[in-house]
């Protein structure tokens, strides 16, 4: 599914895989966070981190009619860090690189931390 924006210059269509990469990257440029975890698997109580090029499984989109998002990430933290602080920067870099950058409407970004890591 596409969400379309209007410009001066004509219509953008912007596939919900591509909010979910952008989504997964700005959460990556976030201090505290060792990584993205898939939001569908998880192996002996482990989360599995995600590689760049597989970011948007750990991201899921949902938009309701008026094309305004709701976002899902499912991260992994590095210990020692304040689970809560991290979160909250990645709530609040992931919905200023979507709302600013992208130019998209961002209701919520809802944080799903699948563990903890130390980080590398």
């Amino acid at each position: 599914m596409t969400i379309e924006l209007a410009s001066e210059y004509g219509k953008i269509y912007v596939t919900e895989e591509v909010i979910a990469v952008l989504a997964g990257s700005a959460a990556l440029d976030c201090y505290g966070l060792v990584g993205m975890a898939s939001r569908n698997q998880f192996k002996d109580g482990i989360a599995e981190l995600l590689r760049r090029d597989n970011l948007r499984r750990g991201v899921e989109v949902h938009r309701d009619e008026q094309d305004v998002l709701t976002i899902d990430l499912y991260i992994v933290v590095s210990y020692g860090t304040k689970i809560s602080v991290v979160a909250h920067n990645v709530q609040s870099k992931v919905k200023y690189m979507l709302g600013e950058v992208a130019g998209l409407q961002v209701a919520n970004v809802n944080i799903f931390v699948q563990g903890v890591r130390i980080a590398e």
